[in-house]
Protein backbone atom coordinates (compact mmCIF):
# COMPACT_ATOMS: atom_id res chain seq x y z
CA UNK A 1 0.00 0.00 0.00
CA UNK A 2 1.00 3.19 -0.61
CA UNK A 3 2.12 5.99 2.10
CA UNK A 4 -0.61 8.37 2.45
CA UNK A 5 1.54 10.96 3.62
CA UNK A 6 3.45 10.80 0.15
CA UNK A 7 0.35 10.75 -1.85
CA UNK A 8 -1.36 13.92 0.67
CA UNK A 9 1.96 15.92 0.61
CA UNK A 10 2.69 19.38 -1.80
CA UNK A 11 3.11 22.91 -1.28
CA UNK A 12 -0.14 24.86 -2.27
CA UNK A 13 -3.19 24.98 0.65
CA UNK A 14 -5.31 25.89 -2.13
CA UNK A 15 -4.76 22.77 -3.73
CA UNK A 16 -6.35 19.93 -2.71
CA UNK A 17 -3.83 17.68 -4.60
CA UNK A 18 -4.01 14.05 -4.89
CA UNK A 19 -6.82 13.34 -2.45
CA UNK A 20 -9.07 11.92 -4.86
CA UNK A 21 -6.79 8.81 -5.78
CA UNK A 22 -6.62 8.50 -1.92
CA UNK A 23 -10.36 8.00 -1.37
CA UNK A 24 -10.54 5.07 -2.95
CA UNK A 25 -7.46 2.84 -1.18
CA UNK A 26 -9.47 3.75 2.31
CA UNK A 27 -11.53 0.33 1.69
CA UNK A 28 -10.92 -1.26 5.50
CA UNK A 29 -11.16 0.26 8.81
CA UNK A 30 -7.20 -0.58 9.22
CA UNK A 31 -6.56 1.63 5.85
CA UNK A 32 -9.19 4.53 7.70
CA UNK A 33 -7.01 4.10 11.18
CA UNK A 34 -3.70 4.62 9.02
CA UNK A 35 -5.10 7.83 7.01
CA UNK A 36 -6.54 8.78 10.20
CA UNK A 37 -3.20 8.91 12.36
CA UNK A 38 -1.88 11.71 9.53
CA UNK A 39 -4.19 14.20 11.58
CA UNK A 40 -0.99 14.44 13.42
CA UNK A 41 1.14 14.81 10.94
CA UNK A 42 3.51 17.80 11.62
CA UNK A 43 2.71 19.48 7.90
CA UNK A 44 -0.35 21.56 8.06
CA UNK A 45 -1.00 20.13 4.03
CA UNK A 46 -1.22 16.89 4.97
CA UNK A 47 -3.25 16.97 7.82
CA UNK A 48 -5.72 19.35 5.65
CA UNK A 49 -5.98 16.90 2.97
CA UNK A 50 -5.84 13.63 5.46
CA UNK A 51 -9.29 15.61 7.09
CA UNK A 52 -10.72 15.84 3.79
CA UNK A 53 -10.17 12.61 2.38
CA UNK A 54 -11.53 11.78 6.15
CA UNK A 55 -14.67 13.49 5.63
CA UNK A 56 -15.77 12.49 2.26
CA UNK A 57 -15.19 8.89 3.12
CA UNK A 58 -17.20 9.19 6.25
CA UNK A 59 -20.05 11.08 4.58
CA UNK A 60 -20.90 7.31 3.23
CA UNK A 61 -19.09 5.46 5.86
CA UNK A 62 -19.43 6.91 9.43
CA UNK A 63 -19.16 3.65 11.01
CA UNK A 64 -15.09 4.00 10.50
CA UNK A 65 -15.04 6.84 12.89
CA UNK A 66 -16.10 4.77 15.77
CA UNK A 67 -12.35 4.15 17.00
CA UNK A 68 -11.45 8.16 16.31
CA UNK A 69 -14.42 9.21 18.87
CA UNK A 70 -12.09 10.40 21.52
CA UNK A 71 -9.68 11.40 19.14
CA UNK A 72 -11.86 13.26 17.69
CA UNK A 73 -12.52 15.29 20.75
CA UNK A 74 -9.15 16.03 21.01
CA UNK A 75 -8.51 17.12 17.80
CA UNK A 76 -11.76 19.69 18.15
CA UNK A 77 -9.84 20.82 21.26
CA UNK A 78 -6.30 22.03 20.39
CA UNK A 79 -7.23 22.63 16.27
CA UNK A 80 -5.41 26.00 15.52
CA UNK A 81 -6.05 25.91 11.69
CA UNK A 82 -9.08 26.51 9.75
CA UNK A 83 -8.69 23.32 7.25
CA UNK A 84 -8.82 20.95 10.21
CA UNK A 85 -11.53 22.64 12.10
CA UNK A 86 -13.83 23.22 8.87
CA UNK A 87 -13.24 19.23 8.96
CA UNK A 88 -13.64 17.79 12.45
CA UNK A 89 -16.89 20.36 12.37
CA UNK A 90 -18.43 17.99 10.44
CA UNK A 91 -16.69 14.64 11.64
CA UNK A 92 -18.59 16.06 14.91
CA UNK A 93 -22.08 15.25 13.70
CA UNK A 94 -21.31 11.78 12.31
CA UNK A 95 -20.29 9.86 15.30
CA UNK A 96 -22.51 8.39 17.99
CA UNK A 97 -21.72 10.17 21.45
CA UNK A 98 -22.85 9.44 24.63
CA UNK A 99 -24.46 12.43 27.13
CA UNK A 100 -21.49 14.17 27.94
CA UNK A 101 -19.72 14.17 24.45
CA UNK A 102 -22.86 15.69 23.16
CA UNK A 103 -22.81 18.55 25.31
CA UNK A 104 -19.24 19.23 24.42
CA UNK A 105 -19.66 18.35 20.96
CA UNK A 106 -22.34 21.11 21.21
CA UNK A 107 -20.20 23.79 23.04
CA UNK A 108 -17.54 23.23 20.38
CA UNK A 109 -19.60 23.96 17.43
CA UNK A 110 -21.17 26.83 18.87
CA UNK A 111 -17.81 28.27 20.26
CA UNK A 112 -16.64 27.68 16.52
CA UNK A 113 -19.47 29.57 15.12
CA UNK A 114 -20.22 32.74 17.59
CA UNK A 115 -16.15 33.15 16.84
CA UNK A 116 -15.56 36.04 14.78
CA UNK A 117 -11.88 35.06 14.48
CA UNK A 118 -12.78 31.81 12.76
CA UNK A 119 -12.97 31.53 9.22
CA UNK A 120 -16.56 31.51 7.52
CA UNK A 121 -16.35 27.53 6.45
CA UNK A 122 -15.61 26.35 9.75
CA UNK A 123 -18.37 29.16 11.24
CA UNK A 124 -21.12 27.63 8.09
CA UNK A 125 -20.08 23.99 8.82
CA UNK A 126 -20.32 24.41 12.74
CA UNK A 127 -23.60 25.86 12.28
CA UNK A 128 -24.94 22.67 10.51
CA UNK A 129 -23.07 20.14 12.21
CA UNK A 130 -24.94 21.91 15.50
CA UNK A 131 -28.44 21.69 13.49
CA UNK A 132 -27.56 18.38 12.70
CA UNK A 133 -27.15 17.62 16.29
CA UNK A 134 -29.82 19.85 18.05
CA UNK A 135 -32.72 17.97 19.54
CA UNK A 136 -34.96 21.28 19.63
CA UNK A 137 -34.26 22.91 16.80
CA UNK A 138 -36.53 25.78 17.44
CA UNK A 139 -34.35 26.19 20.34
CA UNK A 140 -31.03 27.26 18.22
CA UNK A 141 -33.32 30.33 16.06
CA UNK A 142 -32.22 33.08 19.02
CA UNK A 143 -28.40 31.94 18.36
CA UNK A 144 -29.12 32.00 14.49
CA UNK A 145 -31.23 35.35 14.58
CA UNK A 146 -27.82 36.70 16.86
CA UNK A 147 -25.48 35.57 14.12
CA UNK A 148 -27.59 36.68 11.17
CA UNK A 149 -27.52 40.27 12.80
CA UNK A 150 -23.66 40.07 11.85
CA UNK A 151 -23.99 40.64 7.83
CA UNK A 152 -21.96 38.13 6.75
CA UNK A 153 -22.98 36.20 3.13
CA UNK A 154 -22.14 32.74 3.36
CA UNK A 155 -23.69 32.38 7.22
CA UNK A 156 -26.53 34.20 6.60
CA UNK A 157 -27.33 32.30 3.66
CA UNK A 158 -27.27 28.61 5.64
CA UNK A 159 -28.85 30.31 8.58
CA UNK A 160 -31.56 31.24 6.01
CA UNK A 161 -31.18 27.33 4.90
CA UNK A 162 -31.67 25.88 8.34
CA UNK A 163 -34.59 28.26 9.27
CA UNK A 164 -36.46 27.01 6.27
CA UNK A 165 -35.76 23.81 7.67
CA UNK A 166 -36.98 24.80 11.38
CA UNK A 167 -40.41 26.30 9.54
CA UNK A 168 -41.64 23.09 7.82
CA UNK A 169 -40.58 20.68 10.77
Amino acid sequence: MERFDKLLSGSDLRCIGRVNEVIPLIRTQHAFDQLFQLLYHHDRLVVMRAADVIEKVTSDKPGFLSTHILDIFSLSRIAVHKELKWHLAQLLSRITMDHDQMTEARSILHSWAADKDNSRIVRVNALQSLFELADNKTALLPFLNQLEKEEVPSISARIKQLQKQIRKA
